[in-house]
């Protein structure tokens, strides 16, 4: 037979605190309701169900046999429901055990530690994956739910009309030396006295990469690149040891500072990376990245 449209879950959950309580009042206190509307509830169920739960003995409600029938079956079914929401919305990210926050190799100098640190604060149960990779990889998994939220270069491709974004801080991108450079010492450097030098690269996808090559551009010469790399500690290693210079944010200072020297560039080819996170508007509401977003937002309002 077709459920009665009058049979709820809602109803059901009524019924059961009633069971409970074997009273209207505490019922109606432990719902947040009234008496009235536990009482309205009680009897729209049994019309629903088109037999009788309880003998009605003036304003007191007896449980009949049915009402018995129905409360064991009915906890059960509720519990399955409750069941059944929480693995559902697991299964879409939302608020689940497990929180898989994406992020530039660059970030886990400083910004990415903090994060996680105050996320666990506030939510102490949470187990968090950290993917490493490239602005477009990471866009890419996000787009595809394959983690929650990234940390990236907030350029042109995080423009999408699916995600939202909170910028954190922006960075400053350096001319990276060997520590013995003839250039360690400048206060700025002028882009055309490296011309013939040798520089080596992030692989293209990384945001490094694209904005390197925007100054490049700006200074109105192609670099002779040596190498590629996948990570920017490989590329900072490869840096320290005089296999090449790069351009580099400036987060990563503290890597190697003995070994690089970070020159600013000339006011003419300045260049500023924004950083942020960004997440799919459809998770918004979901737990685990509304307290990341808290987390975030605290720590943009200490770089100002």
């Amino acid at each position: 037979m077709l459920i009665d449209e009058e049979f709820t879950l809602k109803k059901l959950e009524i019924f059961l605190a009633f069971m409970r309580t074997g009273n209207l009042a505490r019922a109606a206190a432990e719902l947040q309701t009234s008496n009235v509307s536990v009482h309205r509830a009680i009897h729209s169920l049994e019309n629903a169900l088109r037999c009788p739960l309880f003998k009605h003995e003036g304003r007191n409600l007896t449980p009949l046999e049915s009402a018995y029938v129905l409360e064991e079956r009915a906890q059960k079914l509720v519990a399955d429901v409750v069941d059944s929401v929480r693995l559902t919305r697991e299964a879409a990210g939302f608020s689940a055990e497990r929180f898989k926050l994406g992020s530039l190799y660059s970030l886990t100098v400083k910004t990415v530690p903090q994060l996680i640190m105050g996320l666990k604060i506030r939510r102490s149960e949470l187990n968090i994956d950290l993917i490493l990779g490239s602005n477009f990889d990471l866009l890419y998994k996000l787009k595809n739910m394959e983690v929650d939220a990234i940390l990236i270069s907030l350029d042109e491709h995080a423009n999408d009309p699916d995600c939202e974004q909170i910028a954190l801080f922006s960075d400053d991108i350096f001319l990276a030396t060997p520590a013995d450079s003839p250039f360690d010492r400048e206060r700025e450097i002028d882009l055309a006295d490296v011309r013939d030098a040798t520089f080596i690269t992030l692989t293209q996808g990384f945001a490094t990469h694209q904005d390197g090559n925007r100054v490049f551009k700006q200074a109105g010469f192609e670099p002779k690149v040596a190498m590629q790399v996948n990570d920017i500690f490989t590329l900072l290693s490869m840096v320290s040891s005089g296999v090449g210079y790069a351009l580099l944010p400036g987060r990563i200072a503290a890597v190697y500072e003995n070994r690089v020297k970070l020159i600013p560039l000339q006011p003419r080819y300045r260049l500023q990376q924004h950083i942020g996170v960004v997440f799919l508007k459809a998770k918004e509401r979901d737990p685990n990245l509304l307290a990341l977003l808290a987390e975030c937002r605290m720590y943009a309002n200490r770089q100002v």
